[in-house]
């Protein structure tokens, strides 16, 4: 698939078809080799000079690892993509290609617990400042601006979901000459594409949604050709965070039914937080289809991450005890159902915190929905916030 296939086909068809594999195969080889040996001196001489485009070795390229690069351009409608060995390391490419010592990064307040330490550790050592703002506030974003180097969104948030106006972010931030990265993990392109929105450079959590199934740990970034090229040249090949070739075939197997996967996620999430919402146990829901922000121009559906609060005096700890088929665990894009409280977040140790920092109420539950019966997920709930109350 070539980028431009995006505006030719369906993702549904970008997802499922491949040509020119190696023997006629439907599925891609896993080339699992670390290095790739040359013919001649000529040929190793015109690879290194960048004049011949063949793998050398598998820390800076691999053909299975390129081949879901070119799947996540085509499905993002990007120039190009690289992928990484987890998300935390496509975020810390994207933002060390684009930053230097002295820089000021603006950022979405409520990110990746990850993301903000990041920023808040180690960038902090290095001399690059962070400020955090309400992404739906678009004055406050303009006021922020001057000086910034990199803009860095989520849409929606972690822990509040909160959706922010991209084309219009996108807009102010060219006009001050500031790089804008977001984390599409969320809503997967299947739900959302922020480059066409004017964002300049998407991530994602690969073991997300686009792996679906639990056992892979990855991350990409997708972009135009030249900030791709910049994060090749000046990140990638120094901190050495490739993505492996069996994970990129694991990858490729998990994108084929990424926009079945997504629509029933979209369908039993949406169930399970209406019920929520109906709850007298529950002060507020925080879904971003519920808060109407499913626009069908920029975000065209909703996955199953979301979050809750339960009412003062209700226990979360008997609340979570109590599921069955809930499991308490990090992480989420998978086929099992998952609970995790803020109330736990804002005891990590070893840096900030910003579920704790952005004042997340330590009420605040998050669910993912996996494929489980919704019913049977319903009747687990009900059972918990009886448990939870229990004892009132």
């Amino acid at each position: 698939m070539r980028p431009d296939d995006i505006d030719i086909f369906d993702p549904g068809t970008i997802l499922a078809h491949d040509e020119d594999l190696p023997g006629d195969a439907v599925v891609p080889p896993i080339f699992q080799t670390s290095l790739f040996t040359f013919p001649s001196y000529a040929a190793a001489v015109a690879a290194f000079r960048g004049e011949a485009k063949r793998s050398v070795y598998s820390r800076v390229g691999n053909p299975t690892s390129a081949a879901f690069e070119a799947k996540l351009a085509a499905l993002e409608g990007a120039e190009a993509a690289r992928g990484f060995a987890s998300g935390m390391a496509a975020i810390s490419a994207a933002v060390l290609s684009q930053v230097a010592a002295g820089d000021r990064i603006l950022c979405v307040r409520h990110v990746y617990p990850d993301a903000y330490r990041f920023f808040e550790t180690t960038l902090r050592r290095f001399g690059v400042r962070t400020d955090y703002v309400d992404g739906r506030d678009l004055a406050a974003i303009e006021r922020a601006l001057p000086g910034v180097r990199l803009l860095y969104l989520e849409s929606p948030t972690s822990w509040m979901f909160e959706v922010q106006d991209l084309a219009a972010i996108a807009r102010l931030a060219r006009a001050h000459g500031v790089v804008t990265v977001i984390d599409n993990s969320w809503a997967s392109p299947i739900f959302q594409r922020p480059l066409r929105h004017g964002i300049d450079l998407v991530v994602h959590s690969a073991s997300k949604y686009l792996s679906g199934h639990s056992d892979t740990v990855a991350g990409v970034v997708a972009g135009r050709r030249e900030l791709i090229g910049r994060i090749n040249a000046e990140v990638l090949p120094f901190l050495g965070a490739k993505l492996a070739p069996f994970e990129a075939w694991l990858l490729l197997r998990g994108l084929r039914t990424l926009e079945i996967r997504m629509k029933a996620a979209q369908a039993r999430g949406l169930a399970v937080a209406r019920w929520l919402e109906q709850r007298p146990e529950v002060l507020r829901v925080h879904h971003p289809a519920l808060a109407g922000a499913v626009d069908g121009v920029q975000l065209t559906g909703a996955s199953s991450l979301f979050s809750f609060e339960l009412v003062q005096g209700l226990s979360v700890q008997r609340f979570v005890d109590a599921l069955r088929l809930f499991k308490l665990g990090v992480s989420w894009g998978g086929h099992e159902s998952l609970v995790f409280p803020a109330e736990i977040t804002h005891q990590q140790a070893g840096g900030p915190n910003s579920a704790r920092d952005f004042g997340v109420s330590p009420r605040t539950i998050r669910l993912h929905v996996g494929l489980e019966s919704t019913k049977d997920l319903l009747a687990d709930l009900e059972a918990a916030l009886a448990a939870a109350t229990d004892g009132r």
